[in-house]
């Protein structure tokens, strides 16, 4: 069994289209997935709550021996990533790591965009939250950044209906609204790991010249720079190509659904946190 895999956690099926960009890029390392379906949507929860069930998450991933978690869900990353880095962690064990995808996506965006002008579509939390405005000043100052909810689309996904004619409406819809903002927007970010699902759609519903910013690339490339910078957490990492998967929920249900995000099959076990 390894003995310290890397924690990729998401409060469901999100996550593994970034598991899947990581393993891709970082094939060697041993992962844990874990997806916390019975208590998913955490986009429309409160931020006491979605912190409260990402740092359960993140001690479940802690207590399977993992050393460094990512959260691998932008409402995570938004609502309870600072928190548990700046307040539990030095409790916890400060040699530990939870990084998140929010911060990635920050720190490259502006090399896409030639107008200044950044979209983002996610969930209603993650926007709420303005993370996304308040990493990429860190970095891009310069860059006005414009949001747009989408609190349809993670059901239409998760219910397998992203696909349908009936999903081209809520498309539509939500692309249409954040383009009426400002119509000099020439990058979007898919601010939730559900959204790569649906980016033929998005492609289709933007004008051709927009970028669009899917974030599972990105977190794999940061991540790898991570690890080469940071050797002492490296080092922790076993290295056996092994993953597991887990889900809070049913696993005959997670595993059908999981294998449309992960692009194989996947084999999970219910787990209790």
């Amino acid at each position: 069994m390894p003995t310290a895999p890397i924690g990729i956690f998401d409060s469901g099926y999100g996550g593994l289209t970034v598991l899947k960009e990581i393993k891709r890029v970082m094939p060697e390392y041993d992962y844990i997935y874990l997806g916390d379906n019975a208590r998913n949507p955490y986009g429309t929860r409160s931020f006491s709550a979605v912190y409260q069930f990402t740092l359960e998450s993140v001690n479940k991933l802690f207590s399977m021996g993992c050393q460094l978690v990512i959260l691998a869900c932008n409402t995570a990353s938004a609502k309870a990533l600072r928190t548990i880095q700046q307040n539990d962690l030095p409790l916890i064990d400060p040699n530990r790591r939870v990084l998140g995808v929010i911060r990635p996506t920050a720190e490259v965006v502006g090399n896409y965009s030639t107008t200044g002008r950044i979209g983002v579509l996610g969930t209603q939390g993650t926007i709420n939250s303005d993370s996304y405005k308040l990493e990429i000043a860190k970095f891009f100052p310069q860059l006005k950044v414009y949001q747009q909810a989408c609190p349809m689309w993670v059901p239409l996904i998760e219910n397998n209906e992203h696909l349908s004619p009936g999903a081209n409406y809520f498309v539509q819809k939500y692309t249409d609204e954040l383009l009426s903002q400002n119509a000099d927007i020439d990058t979007v970010i898919l601010g939730c790991t559900h959204y790569p699902l649906l980016i033929e759609k998005i492609r289709f519903f933007l004008p051709p010249a927009i970028n669009i910013i899917s974030q599972g690339a990105i977190v794999a490339a940061s991540l790898k720079d991570y690890l080469g910078r940071h050797t002492e957490i490296d080092e922790k990492c076993s290295k056996t190509s092994t993953v597991r998967f887990y889900t809070t929920d049913k696993a005959e249900m997670f595993n059908g659904n999981a294998s449309i995000f992960y692009g194989s099959d996947v084999v999970s076990e219910s787990i209790k946190i």
